[in-house]
């Protein structure tokens, strides 16, 4: 009996203990797991768990597309995936290394290298932006420590045709060049975050929750439209390479709004394909470079003769006998001219019928005619490294600089200005502000010259493509056209070089009811000829009546060269103007 009573003693003392060690283990699992306050509790496990698992990744955005004012794309950003290494991972597996450099296309001692250079951090990328079922090769391999994750990559459609304007990114899809490095805020839009569980090898196992979501850049449609754009680049660039020139740019200006509707250049680069990219081939020039205009720049100046009232259309100038003394300098015409109204000292480009005309004149009136027409001053189109170019303004005029003045040495600008200037005459007078994005409503206007001064001018430039004027080349069976032609000298160290020049044409069509500026400028141009009438006229005359079919402008006129310069010289007759 007693032995009895000693069993169950035992066995409800097992019992009690057994229970205590049950509340025990209760108690330890509910600070562990309940009780927010215990020490080392629920919360500081959870904690522990999340630092090794939880990984907060981010959302790339999406860049905006950029397009031509027509729809047409100009850069778009594909999905690409990157490859990463977490090197303190993949350090402890030194027997996949064989297989993912073979992969990634690499010897052994690139990767350890990489692995060297990297082995106190916990990321490096392998490679950017690659396709993703490249990026699925490396990652089915299962090496651990790899891993991919989502960016992406600009596209660039038109390639070096529209590179200059549109412009580059870089890897990490931030605006280098162009509007893509003007317009980045726009663009680039907001990267997001969510939340992402891990295992231990690194790969996602499930996504907790968004945090933020990524907002998408906005679009963007340019000005130019593209078919006029290649058709400019392939003029131009077949210009600079038939003449050796070192380099080349023309810019196609919309007469009505200011829309820049071509800009090319050569040299050129392709922003697909950056391996061998120079740094001269990436800038704009019809935008960041400057150069002294030359002849382009008398039609200006006469238009400031004309509303100084001293001098008239029909104001006769005595040339003879070719050449004139100014200081130190003789200026020289190729011939003697004689006696030539204004509008022949345009047409036949005369320097000493130019040079007599800005002795006339006080200086600061055709300096101020040329700050009126955008000269000297930015074109407000926001492109990164425009230039503004430089417009002099002397306290003491010596003769010689008034005379270099006015026939473009002296004075630098864009060729943006310079087509700008040009569609101050095609509007009679009104200056309309520039613009590289397309516009849905016209910009404010200015009047800066009088209408009867510039339609003077516009008459004059007429003469320069007919047979009687340095700019026969850029005549246009189908469309009646005006230009100028110039031809200048490159400075040099110590003053200009004989053998360098710029050869140049500026030219406005239809005449009648004017849609495009063409501006074309070849940068040294090695063949023996040089003029502007020879290298740059022609390219004018093929962009212009391309263009114009392009925009579906009828045809004006099918008359012969000589019918329409006969038409010409009856309406300039009828209106005072002598010939």
């Amino acid at each position: 009996m007693q032995q009895q009573r000693l069993q169950s003693w035992r066995f409800y003392s097992v019992v009690v203990v057994m229970l205590l060690l049950a509340a025990v283990l209760l108690w330890r699992m509910a600070s562990l797991q309940v009780l927010p306050d215990a020490d080392r509790g629920f919360e500081f496990l959870q904690g522990q768990g999340a630092a090794r698992t939880v990984r907060t990744e981010s959302i790339s955005a999406y860049r905006g597309v950029i397009t031509d004012r027509n729809g047409e794309p100009l850069a778009v950003s594909t999905p690409v995936e990157s490859i990463w290494a977490n090197p303190k991972v993949l350090l402890q597996h030194p027997k996949d290394w064989s297989r993912l450099s073979q992969a990634l296309g690499w010897d052994n001692a690139t990767l350890e290298s990489r692995l060297a250079k990297f082995s106190g951090k916990e990321f490096m990328y392998l490679e950017r932006h690659l396709p993703p079922h490249e990026a699925g090769l490396i990652l089915d391999l299962g090496v651990d420590g790899v891993y991919s994750q989502r960016e992406y990559r600009r596209y660039y459609p038109a390639g070096e045709v529209a590179a200059h304007l549109v412009g580059m990114t870089d890897i990490d899809d931030r605006g280098q060049e162009g509007m893509e490095l003007a317009y980045d805020a726009w663009l680039a839009g907001e990267s997001g975050a969510k939340q992402v569980m891990k295992d231990l090898r690194g790969r996602t196992i499930k996504e907790l929750g968004l945090i933020k979501s990524a907002r998408s850049g906005q679009p963007m449609a340019l000005s130019i439209d593209l078919r006029l754009q290649y058709l400019a680049y392939r003029q131009l660039k077949q210009a600079v390479g038939d003449f050796g020139a070192k380099a080349g740019s023309v810019v196609v200006l919309d007469a009505k709004t200011g829309e820049v509707l071509a800009m090319a250049n050569q040299p050129s680069y392709n922003p697909n394909d950056r391996s061998n990219i120079d740094t001269a081939s990436l800038r704009n020039r019809a935008i960041t470079d400057v150069f002294e205009p030359g002849s382009t720049i008398k039609p200006f100046a006469v238009m400031a003769a004309l509303e100084s009232g001293k001098f008239k259309p029909y104001t006769v100038i005595d040339t003879t006998p070719g050449y004139v003394q100014v200081g130190r300098k003789t200026l020289l015409d190729p011939v003697n001219y004689g006696e030539l109204d204004l509008t022949r000292v345009i047409a036949k480009s005369s320097q000493v019928g130019m040079t007599k005309m800005a002795l006339a004149l006080e200086p600061d009136v055709v300096r101020n005619m040329y700050y009126r027409l955008g000269l000297g001053q930015g074109t407000g189109t926001g492109f990164p490294g425009e230039a503004v170019g430089v417009l002099p303004e002397y306290d003491h005029w010596k003769p010689i600089q008034k005379a270099t003045y006015a026939f473009g040495y002296g004075l630098n600008l864009t060729v943006l200005q310079l087509a700008q200037a040009y569609a101050v005459i095609a509007n009679e007078g009104v200056r309309r502000p520039v613009s590289l994005l397309r516009t849905d409503k016209p910009a404010p206007t200015q009047r800066v010259v009088a209408p009867e001064h510039a339609q003077a001018v516009m008459k004059m430039l007429r003469k320069v493509v007919s047979d009687d004027g340095t700019g026969s080349r850029a005549f246009i069976d189908a469309y009646p056209v005006a230009g100028k032609t110039g031809t200048a000298h490159k400075a040099d160290a110590g003053g200009y070089a004989d053998h360098l020049y710029i050869g140049s044409f500026v030219g406005v069509a239809p005449l009648d009811d004017p849609e495009i500026i063409v501006a074309v400028v070849i940068d040294e141009p090695r063949d023996t000829k040089y003029h502007g009438g020879q290298v740059a006229a022609p390219v004018f005359a093929s962009i212009t009546e391309g263009a114009l079919r392009l925009l579906q402008e009828p045809p004006k006129s099918s008359a012969s060269r000589l019918t329409v310069h006969s038409k010409f010289s009856e309406q300039v007759a009828s209106s005072g103007v002598a010939l």
